[in-house]
Parts: structure tokens; sequence; C-alpha cells
């Protein structure tokens, strides 16, 4: 499949399979020294490869780049082999990082994958500002970050890499939960 065209699949997934609703999150794929990203305010249900925007890892983000385009470009500019970036609102991974503590999976395939989550915590009013140096800065080295309250960032050398470790954290996340209802019962 064509790498745009993968994009806007994964972007409606993440809707489709509840880890994001319909005007929320993002994606981009970087293909040379420029990267695609989904614009402000998509729907995903009706987001096709025209209404992709282009941006530059050097210069400013295309007019109508999501808000997260200038975070985008610092993951790709930290991470040189980072050719994927999605940013999903999966409820359980939001809610179970509320804490701020950094996520421990308790299922297998969790602690496989990324024994520990980070969990970073940045004030809503400074979230424009401070998230780009923030999250890019933990996706130079983790393959995904939590931000308490807000949602999950991944990165990976592939679009089906970045969604499998959203997927695979939000299903740690709702094990974790439910693990938890059933302790308490």
């Amino acid at each position: 499949m064509e790498t745009k065209a993968e994009l806007i699949q994964i972007y409606r997934w993440l809707r489709q399979y509840g880890n994001n609703d319909s005007h929320s999150g993002n994606g981009s794929v970087r293909i040379g020294d420029e990267f695609w990203i989904t614009p402000t305010g998509a729907c995903a249900d009706t987001l096709t490869v025209g209404g992709l925007i282009r941006c530059s890892l050097a210069g400013t983000c295309g007019e109508g780049a999501s808000l997260d385009g200038p975070l985008h470009q610092q993951v790709y500019q930290r991470n040189p082999d980072a050719r994927a970036v999605l940013h999903s609102h999966g409820p359980y991974s939001v809610a179970i990082t509320l804490d701020g503590k950094p996520f421990c999976p308790v299922d297998f395939e969790g602690q496989l994958y990324f024994p520990e989550v980070p969990v970073i915590t940045i004030p809503y009013v400074d979230y424009v500002e401070k998230a780009p140096a923030l999250v890019s800065e933990q996706l130079a080295t983790q393959r995904i970050v939590v931000v308490r309250g807000h949602g999950v960032y991944t990165c990976a050398e592939r679009l089906d890499l970045a969604y499998k470790w959203s997927c695979s954290l939000e299903l740690s996340a709702r094990t974790a939960a439910i693990a938890r209802q059933l302790a308490a019962v």
C-alpha cells in the first residue's frame, strides 16, 4: 500500500477501534526530507490522501497542518530512524496514567514491548508551546509516551509498528484496569 494511503487507513482504524473520536488524534509519515500529516480538525471518516498536509523537516509546517505538526517535526529531527508518528486518545491509556506515574504493563505483550511507559505532565495551557520538545525528547529513545490527561504518542520505522505500539498500549492499559477492578471485588 502506498505510504500516504496507509496513513489514512491507520488513522481510520484508530477511530474505528475506539482510540480516537471522529476528529481527534493525528498521524504523519516521513518521506525523504519531508513528512505528510493529517490536517487540523481532520475527520477520520472522510479524510483522503489529498487532504494530507506536506511539511518540511527543516522549515515550517504547511498551512492547515495538525496543531501537533511542530511536535512531529521535532520527533523526526531527533529520531532519524522514525518514519511514522501517531497520536491517539485511547481511553484506557489516558485514564490509567492520570496519576502521572510511569505505566508498567501487567500483561506479557506490554512487558515485552515497553516494560515502563513514560508519562509527561504538561499543563494544558502550555501544551502547544512545550509538547514538541518534551514529547520528542522521550521519543528519541522510547517507542511510546503518554501525555497525562491527553493521549499517546508513538513513533516507529514503519506505520504498522507505530500503530501496533499504540494498540498494544491501549490493550495493556485496559487489562491493567480490569485487573485492578477484579482485585477490588
